[in-house]
């Protein structure tokens, strides 16, 4: 039955429109797997029991915090502040392909650590995080080549209509939970492809490039060219890389600033124990949807830059679950789950590895699945979470360590 319906579905859909035959395959597909996930036909089953109502704290208010930060952490800021400056200034003295591979490890790290949020700690398994990166490229691309944007203001632009995108994509992935959740953000992903395949406006399926002239006058391009002496293609490398640094400063910032927050309590308890947190009064649904929302947004941030970059895009590009999915898993994999550090060492291998092996041909990709799966056998909790874990070093702790100190009372 299922395969006559989807036969149905594309044979109307290629009636209409030859190019939305596969389209009409991916919505009637996504539309059965969200609004009946058991198909037409299933099998009976005796009704669960109501769930008991979650337990309230005792005395509500606010919890008891103990401390974060460490001695190594607290020399670590100033370390890291450090870095950042010299980071800044990197391009009077760097070459443009450093330039071009820091910006690519900048939003790799970044996507890496968005959807190490997810998976991590939230516990959302997505394989379809290319939708919003493509998204972000797109709606830059719309806004300075339809709207007439500056490309500078369209980053921040196009990464809030990916973010007020999600609420509606997210309100039906989160009907299905586990390796259905997983499936469904995939087809929602190839939805979105097939869709902007047919906008005429951006290139349709082969896609489109900016015009020198949309780039030409971009904010500070001439005082970057003035002031470091470059052409205008170099100044708008210089341009890309501070908004790659400084989406990646931010990333890490908010991040560790959430993880730290009461949302980021709640996120722990989701990582040690969704059941035991909804008990004790966690809002696990509403926390997990604000979390996929935030990542929608880094998603579409990053997309938005690295389209910049390239000033092509196409369906095939934006959308690719290999580049901005697959690689990020084995990103997060190898740095280390459920930590700030371990996606940022990650991208940095990743990179590392890609310009040491992309001579290869198929070997590049051969070694980078023979290291995945050598780290997952002999480091499950990837090269920092096996690191922090026989040496007890946390540059970016979140743990929080209650310290008692002790009364007169106690003391007689």
């Amino acid at each position: 039955m299922g395969g006559v319906i989807l036969g149905v579905a594309q044979s109307i859909g290629a009636r209409i429109n030859p190019e939305w035959q596969i389209l009409a395959g991916h919505v009637v597909f996504l539309v059965f797997i969200v609004f009946r996930p058991r198909g037409l036909f299933p099998k009976a089953v005796e009704p669960c029991p109501k769930p008991l109502p979650p337990l309230l704290l005792a005395k509500p208010g606010r919890p008891a915090i103990g401390r974060v930060a460490t001695r190594t952490s607290r020399v670590f800021d100033v370390v890291a502040i450090i870095i950042v400056v010299a980071l800044l200034f990197a391009p009077a003295f760097a070459s443009r392909p450093l330039l071009q591979d820091l910006i690519l490890i900048f939003l790799l790290a970044a996507l890496a650590l968005f959807w190490n949020l997810m998976a991590g700690y939230a516990g959302l398994i997505s394989v379809g995080q290319q939708a919003f990166v493509g998204l972000g490229g797109y709606a830059l691309f719309a806004l300075i080549m339809v709207a007439g944007v500056d490309p500078l203001l369209a980053i921040p632009l196009a990464a809030l209509i990916v973010a007020l995108l999600s609420i509606p994509v997210g309100s039906l992935v989160f009907r299905m939970q586990g390796a259905y959740f997983a499936v469904v953000t995939w087809v929602a992903a190839e939805v979105f492809r097939l869709l902007l395949a047919q906008w005429r406006d951006l290139g349709g399926g082969t896609g489109t490039s900016l015009p020198r002239s949309a780039t030409g006058d971009m904010i500070g391009l001439q005082f970057i060219s003035e002031l470091f002496g470059v052409r205008s293609a170099a100044a708008r490398e210089i341009i890309i890389y501070w908004a790659a640094l400084f989406t990646i400063v931010l990333v890490v910032a908010g991040s560790y600033y959430l993880l730290r927050s009461r949302i980021g309590l709640g996120l722990r308890a989701i990582k040690d124990g969704e059941v035991a947190a909804q008990s004790v009064g966690v809002s696990t649904t509403r926390i997990k949807f604000a979390v996929y929302i935030f990542a929608a947004f880094g998603a579409g941030l990053v997309g938005a830059i690295y389209f910049l970059q390239t000033s092509r895009i196409s369906p095939d590009a934006a959308f690719s679950l290999l580049d901005w999915t697959a690689y990020i898993i084995f990103i997060v994999v190898i740095g280390g789950l459920a930590t700030i550090e371990g996606p940022i060492i990650g991208a940095i291998i990743f990179v590392v590895l890609r310009n040491a092996l992309s001579g290869f041909g198929p070997w590049y990709l051969i070694v980078l699945g023979v290291l995945g799966i050598a780290v997952m056998l002999l480091a499950p909790k990837g090269i920092w979470g096996n690191f922090s874990q026989f040496t007890g070093v946390h540059l970016f702790p979140t743990r929080r360590h209650l310290e008692i100190s002790e009364t007169r009372e106690d003391a007689k």
